[in-house]
């Protein structure tokens, strides 16, 4: 079971708006020891977003989808999970229920009638039409929520808005309602050294010996050209289990110093 993103919006690959769910994702999973196995970008195509959603939705992943849940002519994600799931939209009760109440709440606070049976009120409990047996995910912004559905497999698809204020709480509360037991259960260490003016194919070799003396690190490399303020240098590391990582890391700085090459610890 691995943790993926589903990112949806024209205006994230036209780059009217830059993506703020990628990062904030590995930050909210990485402290709870947890780690962000692929992402996928979709614009709002139904056709695209649906065979993106079949694709995922027959796997055992936990999949966090941003965007497209609104009510606009370019909102496509609810309409496309129905559709990948094989069933109907359908309007959820509790969903109902909390739009009405953000209604009733906002028309107070402008001294109106909300006026529920209203054309526009009425459209907006589209935002509440979700695939037949979802369940819904709490929205703290504006109580107009998310939803989840089940994988064929073993792990969940969730649905969140593209606004990051309203997204990024949703995502903590589904973690931590759903997924505790799932928290820091992958033991990881991480460490790494600057190597200033060397280049990956003289190191290969030693990354290979390391990797094959110890099978539970992998050994990342990553290049940088430099700037005004730092040397051309690659960042060389292990990552892995913690009980061959300082050992693994013991074998690098050895390969390192019989190559004579100038490092720091990063």
């Amino acid at each position: 079971m691995a943790i993926g993103l589903i990112i949806i919006g024209d205006e994230i690959l036209s780059g009217k708006r830059v993506d703020k769910h990628f990062s904030k994702a590995i930050e909210l999973l990485s402290a709870r020891g947890m780690q962000l196995g692929w992402a996928d970008y979709v614009g709002d195509d139904p056709a695209r977003i649906t065979a993106t959603l079949k694709r995922t939705l027959a796997g055992d992943d936990i999949v966090f989808s941003f965007g497209g849940i609104g009510a606009t002519p370019d909102d496509h994600t609810r309409q496309c999970a129905a559709a990948a799931l094989g069933v109907p939209v359908v309007l959820h009760p509790e969903a109902k229920a909390l739009i009405e109440q953000r209604i009733v709440e906002m028309a107070a606070a402008a001294g109106q009638d909300p006026r529920l049976e209203a054309p526009e009120n009425q459209h907006r409990l589209k935002m509440g039409e979700f695939p037949q047996g979802a369940t819904i995910i709490p929205n703290p912004y504006n109580k107009i929520p998310g939803f989840s559905v089940k994988n064929a497999g073993a792990g969940g698809h969730h649905f969140v808005p593209g606004f990051p204020v309203m997204a990024h709480p949703m995502m903590e509360w589904v973690l931590d309602t759903l997924y505790p037991h799932l928290f820091h259960q992958v033991a990881w260490q991480e460490k790494s050294v600057y190597v200033y003016d060397s280049m990956e194919s003289t190191l290969t070799p030693l990354m290979e010996a390391v990797e094959t003396a110890y099978p539970l690190v992998k050994v990342f490399s990553l290049p940088s050209v430099g700037d005004a303020q730092t040397r051309r240098h690659i960042e060389l590391g292990v990552k892995g289990d913690p009980t061959q990582v300082d050992k693994a890391y013991e074998q690098l700085l050895a390969g390192l110093d019989g190559f004579q090459a100038e490092y720091k610890p990063v």
